[in-house]
């Protein structure tokens, strides 16, 4: 299809095939740029625009741009990239797959076919992210909680199933198979694609925001909506401005005692200080030699942490015995390593590349870290874990403890718990597990989970290891400590197990809980009822300590208020220790069986130790043998009855799966754009607003909106499940949205959750039901907020129920960047404060009645908009950053205009 004006395609023999490719040396012959000191990144980003050359959505002048770019200056040009696939997880893709159903059945009514709709790039959908801890610390756990899995989502799982079948292009992978980026790093990804005769570099948009851990293989990708990937899916390009790439030398080696994740924190801790939002992250640099491809995954998976899109690493021989270990066929090897050589995509360390901007970092500076206790860019070394948790405690608590906090630094550990006053608070609790005492500081969660670090075997082994030597001097975790195991893949356990560590870890109560997403996104499951009732009784500030990426405030559990990441080997340790409030250099974890004290550096493995045991238990043949049948799932997935026809039946009834609203009104032609008018202000917030604040997650509280709802409908509270669960119902979601039981709406001062109030008779209620109100009385709503809005997960939700909520446009100091795409995608307009300004300098109380002039006629990109709010006058900037933005808020949102562009292709 390309028009190929630079003679870039060519063939190449990889043994007996022969094969078309886009030669990035084309371009050197026709004199643009200097592709050889382009990042790689952009490079496979110029091949792609190569490729899909068409003299409309892609020019010569695009690719001259990309070829040319010039690292000095902030690129004002937007290019169209199409990715090969997309990844979703279940969370994400069920919602996803509604959209497409409702898409169909919108269609139907349009007078068109409604097969017509299907996806037009390949989707693998990972279902990992509905598994719960329920059950703990027992041989049953896994069984359990995956039989608990299918009884709560028998109906989405359904409707999975249904879709496999009826959209082309369409696999999922079962339940209880693995966390979707350690699958598609172990299986799906190829890194190089062959397809129809033509070789092409890996490249993806996913789901979920930690797609970026196979940036770490060297495919091309990262985290956008739900709304967004439905877009690529349906073949649209992805309209992108052209990216600045940060380059981060690495030199040196980790010491003795560091691992994958204090690297990780301590990346993150440096980037989010440099500031890389928006912006392409490329490592590079002598240590690279240094870092298995775990370890560069781990570090990848974390890029939305550090803000960036991405956090690029090329090709070079360890991503090719990677994929060689992993299982992949041996014919498919020597595509990547052949294409990557011969189109200028294989890492030469001495080549001198141009950056926007240079870090360095000596990877023999890492010290064992943690991060906490509610972001993941706050890092803490391991050597002032106890002084920072008790300057943290003092800060959550904040007046409670008063005068107290001056005398943090200097109480005792003496018990444990001592403290002065109020923060040597402690509770008797009588569990099943026996009577003990807990305060502020006790560890009532540890897990090893999430994707970030249960794909590198160095940090599982090493986790393993330390469990084994703690077992054998008679060690315990403590009793009020809830244990897990939730792996990425079932290779983890494979060898684990031939590495005999799996007896040791159970011992310590971390049985196998399940494979998928548990405590990283709040399914941690309920803590003991008893621990729970003496921490709000206490008002006591309990703590999790957990190997994920993610730690804001309420998302691992309600009863929890501080939140570590670590790596999986001091998740074992706090286990033991039982509380923050130690010091695991100088003091012990608890007493051998010969009464001698154990401290952490007797039970902490070598790292000859971990690799002897990685060279002896980590083999291909696992790969081989768990990803040979991976579509096939267990009995229980294979015994659902498929539902069968191109549109879904929807049960009217049902409380998981319902036809989204959002086509409902959808004509053949958007209607025109109109200003804001005599709009009220649903929430007024700060800084660092979530997509966890705002789109539902975790738990459905008792007597909240949703569960209201739910009971109205005849669902029982123990069968409430989870918000992520029921993403399919929007009569749920829009009921949790701004939900958040730590969200601070600064129009209601010193009340926390999604309560606002209601202007102008000032009532205080739900911000559902006050949305509700206003609805009925034809008011529109904004929502005002300052920095960094709609950070974290990459929650299609968070924007989804903002507009169902009635909000047309929200107003903050600044935005993340896949926030602000997804608001886009659902026709909510993000207007972004003039540099200087914010809610406080302007004086919003949040009961003013806002205007927003400049609309009507037409949004483009950057538009300056004037909004007056009772007698104040002030401009905001339109972040619709490009022309396709603009045609998507023109629309209505991105699907709706999908569906004009299909029909009207079809009508020709």
């Amino acid at each position: 299809m390309t028009t190929n004006s630079f003679s870039a395609k060519a063939h190449l023999s990889v043994g007996s095939h022969r094969i078309e490719l886009y030669r990035l040396d084309a371009l050197a012959r026709a004199k643009v740029g200097s592709v050889e000191t382009l990042p790689y990144s952009l490079r496979i980003l110029l091949e792609n625009l190569l490729r899909y050359e068409d003299g409309k959505t892609v020019s010569p002048r695009d690719i001259e741009a990309v070829a040319g770019w010039d690292p000095t200056k902030r690129v004002e040009h937007e290019v169209q990239l199409r990715p090969a696939r997309v990844l979703m997880q279940d969370f994400t893709g069920v919602p996803a797959v509604c959209d497409l159903a409702a898409m169909r059945d919108a269609f139907v009514k349009l007078g068109l076919p409604g097969n017509s709709i299907n996806p037009l790039r390949p989707v693998d959908l990972v279902i990992d992210h509905s598994v719960q801890v329920d059950e703990y610390g027992t041989d049953l756990a896994f069984r359990h909680n995956v039989q608990k899995e299918y009884e709560r989502n028998r109906e989405r799982y359904l409707f999975l199933r249904w879709a496999q079948q009826a959209f082309d292009h369409v696999k999922v992978v079962p339940p209880g198979t693995g966390i979707c980026h350690q699958v598609n790093l172990e299986y799906l990804a190829r890194v190089v694609w062959s397809d129809n005769g033509v070789a092409y570099p890996d490249s993806l948009v996913g789901t979920d925001s930690h797609t970026t851990m196979v940036n770490g293989l060297g495919v091309f990708g990262w985290g956008v909506g739900g709304i967004e990937a439905e877009a690529v899916m349906l073949g649209q390009p992805m309209a992108m401005l052209i990216p600045e790439v940060v380059g981060v030398e690495l030199t040196g080696a980790l010491p003795a005692g560091a691992t994958a994740t204090d690297l990780v924190l301590t990346v993150t801790q440096l980037l989010r200080k440099k500031g890389v939002v928006d912006k392409f992250v490329e490592f590079s640099g002598a240590g690279l030699a240094a870092l298995s491809l775990p370890d560069r995954a781990t570090i990848a998976n974390m890029a939305p942490e550090y803000g960036a899109t991405m956090g690029f690493f090329p090709v070079d021989d360890e991503t090719i015995a990677y994929l060689r270990f992993t299982g992949r066929s041996e014919d498919h090897v020597q595509l990547v390593e052949r294409y990557c050589k011969e189109n200028l995509l294989w890492h030469d360390a001495r080549a001198t590349l141009r950056f926007s901007d240079k870090l360095a970092l000596d990877l023999g500076t890492v010290e064992p870290s943690l991060a906490g206790p509610a972001r993941p860019q706050d890092r803490v070394p391991l050597r002032t874990s106890r002084r920072a948790w008790r300057k943290a405690v003092g800060g959550i608590l904040g007046d409670k403890c008063g005068a107290e906090a001056g005398a943090i630094d200097t109480w005792s550990n003496e018990g444990g718990h001592a403290a002065p006053g109020s923060l040597g608070a402690t509770a008797q609790v009588t569990t099943s597990h026996g009577t003990f005492s807990i305060g502020h500081g006790s560890v009532v969660i540890a897990a090893i989970t999430s994707c970030t670090n249960t794909s590198n075997p160095s940090v599982l082994l090493a986790a393993g290891l330390l469990a084994r030597n703690a077992v054998a001097r008679g060690l315990h975790s403590k009793p009020w400590v809830k244990t897990s195991l939730a792996p990425g893949s079932q290779v983890v356990t494979d060898y684990l197990t031939v590495a005999g560590v799996m007896p040791a870890l159970q011992q310590l109560g971390f049985h196998l809980a399940g494979y998928g997403c548990t405590t990283c996104i709040g399914n941690s499951g309920p803590v003991d009822d008893a621990i729970a009732q003496a921490v709000k009784d206490k008002d006591l500030v309990v703590c999790s300590v957990l190997s994920g990426n993610r730690n804001f405030e309420g998302r691992v559990n309600p009863v929890v208020r501080a939140n570590y990441l670590a790596s999986p080997p001091l998740v074992v340790a706090y286990a033991l220790a039982g509380t923050m409030n130690i010091d695991l250099e100088s003091e012990p974890l608890g007493t051998a069986n010969d009464g001698k004290p154990v401290f952490l550096r007797d039970l902490w493995p070598s790292p000859a130790d971990v690799a002897a045991a990685i060279r002896s238990a980590v083999k291909k043949e696992q790969f081989q043998q768990r990803y040979a049948h991976v579509l096939d799932g267990d009995d229980q997935w294979r015994a659902l009855s498929v539902p069968a026809g191109d549109t879904f039946a929807w049960d009217a009834s049902s409380t998981y799966i319902r036809k989204p609203s959002f086509f409902d009104e959808l004509g053949p032609t958007p209607r025109p754009l109109t200003d804001i008018a005599g709009a009220r202000v649903l929430a007024l917030l700060g800084d660092s607003i979530t997509t966890d604040h705002i789109s539902p997650a975790g738990n459905i509280a008792k007597n909240s909106p949703a569960a209201k709802y739910l009971e109205a409908h005849g669902v029982k509270p123990v069968d409430f499940n989870q918000y992520g669960a029921r993403r399919g119902n929007h009569e749920v979601m829009v009921r949790g949205t701004f939900a958040n039981i730590r969200l601070k709406n600064l129009m209601v001062p010193g009340v926390e959750g999604g309560v606002t109030v209601h202007q102008p008779d000032g009532a205080q209620q739900t911000i559902y039901d006050a949305a509700v109100r206003y609805w009925e009385e034809g008011v529109p709503l904004v929502v005002i907020a300052g920095e960094l809005y709609g950070s974290g997960s990459s929650r299609d939700w968070a924007a989804k129920g903002t507009l169902l909520l009635g909000v047309r446009a929200v107003i903050a100091k600044s935005f993340e960047r896949i926030h602000r795409s997804n608001l886009i995608g659902m026709g909510v307009l993000p207007l972004q404060f003039e540099p200087g300004q914010d809610a406080g300098s302007l004086g919003l109380t949040g009961k003013e009645t806002i205007s927003v002039e400049g609309i009507a006629g037409g949004i483009t990109a950057k538009k300056k908009l004037a909004v007056k709010a009772d007698g104040k006058s002030f401009a905001v900037i339109a972040r619709v950053d490009t022309p396709q933005e603009a045609e998507y808020v023109a629309n209505g949102g991105i699907l709706q205009y999908v569906l004009r562009q299909r029909a009207a292709q079809l009508k020709k």
